[in-house]
């Protein structure tokens, strides 16, 4: 099968969102790569990327993808940037993609990787290719360029639901003595595990993320939930999920009231947990997060799911609560350029990560 590839301006989303849908019908692709992300993104941040498309000599679309394009900083200044489902400006880049990639269709991941390449390769407005949270090993680092960096790796930690069914004394016997003794502390507080509920409509999707905002308010320094385009985003994913069946917006709740809320994806028999909000510990030594995410845990085993994901993060409470666990990775492709080859030199002789 030949394949060709082109760029052109991104059309309307009401053009796109059939061949979207018919693509990722047919694909592998993450949930991070289907529509209900895409568009939200796409409607919430009112980027304009442009539309990547591999297609056979028919004509009929084999991969779709977005590329962003912008001037990025770098060590000795401004550099021209190309960006895989991204935008290119940090603000608009929030929602951070993972399982990042192309969407193509089943069987054709590898082929399809190298149309873009050879698209990419006719392309002369650019120096720089950004592929953030691509699993390792992904076909598209194959494009012959000068210089592949890594400037960040970072575990997914997992839940394997199915060791958790067959565990003859469940999830807890699974994990570290020390993280066993903080969840049954935390279970004691709160006269065991929280009832867990599904928000059913948009309308009470909408309602319990204000919740969560406010769950969040001053916990972090740099605090996503503070950005109203931030918040829009994630109302606009929530509210299609829930009505696609691909997110859920659970809350876990006791005899005192909430416990949490999580913003999770269910997709290709997985949930993985992308947003949280909890409440303040009742106890010196409660865990109202290690609660929650146990109580997932046990929801998603029994719903005969395979895997619960906490997503990419060096979290310690991640790790801890994990039965396995994989990788992906930000890598950066250069060509060639003087100023790139004078920042590499640079970096080398002060010993300067990539990341910095």
């Amino acid at each position: 099968m030949a394949l060709s590839a082109h760029f052109s301006p991104l059309p309307d989303l009401a053009a796109l969102a059939p061949r979207w849908q018919a693509l990722e019908a047919a694909s592998d692709a993450s949930f991070f790569l289907g529509w209900t992300w895409t568009s939200s993104w796409l409607e919430s941040y009112g980027v304009r990327p442009d539309l990547l498309c591999v297609t056979d000599e028919g004509g009929r679309d084999i991969a779709l993808a977005l590329t962003g394009h912008a001037l990025q900083p770098r060590l000795l200044g401004r550099c021209a940037t190309l960006s895989l489902n991204q935008s290119g400006d940090p603000a608009a880049d929030r929602p951070y993609v993972e399982y990042n990639g192309l969407l193509a269709r089943r069987g054709a991941e590898t082929q399809s990787a190298q149309a873009f390449h050879a698209a990419l390769q006719r392309r002369t407005d650019w120096r720089a290719l950004r592929l953030s949270g691509i699993a390792p090993g992904s076909p598209l680092l194959s494009l012959p360029i000068r210089r592949a960096t890594r400037v960040d790796s970072s575990p997914v930690y997992q839940i394997d639901l199915a060791a958790v069914r067959a565990a003859n004394s469940g999830y807890l016997s699974l994990l570290s003595a020390n993280t066993r003794s903080q969840i049954r502390r935390a279970m004691k507080d709160h006269g065991g595990l929280p009832t867990v509920t599904a928000a059913a409509t948009p309308d009470e999707a909408a309602a319990w993320l204000d919740d969560m905002r406010a769950l969040n308010e001053g916990r972090h320094a740099d605090n996503a939930w503070a950005d109203p385009a931030f918040r829009r985003f994630l109302l606009t994913l929530t509210q299609k999920g829930i009505l696609t069946g691909e997110v859920e917006l659970l809350r876990f709740t006791d005899e005192g009231g909430t416990v949490g809320l999580l913003v999770n994806f269910i997709h290709r028999g997985q949930a993985m947990n992308y947003q949280s909000g909890f409440a303040a510990p009742r106890t010196a030594k409660d865990k109202p997060g290690l609660l929650c995410h146990t109580a997932a845990v046990a929801h998603y085993a029994g719903k005969g799911l395979n895997l619960y994901s906490l997503l990419a993060g060096k979290d310690r409470y991640k790790q801890s609560l994990a039965t396995c666990e994989e990788a992906l990775e930000w890598v950066i492709l250069e060509r060639f350029s003087p100023a790139l080859e004078a920042e590499a030199l640079l970096r080398r002789l002060l010993k300067r990560p990539a990341s910095a």
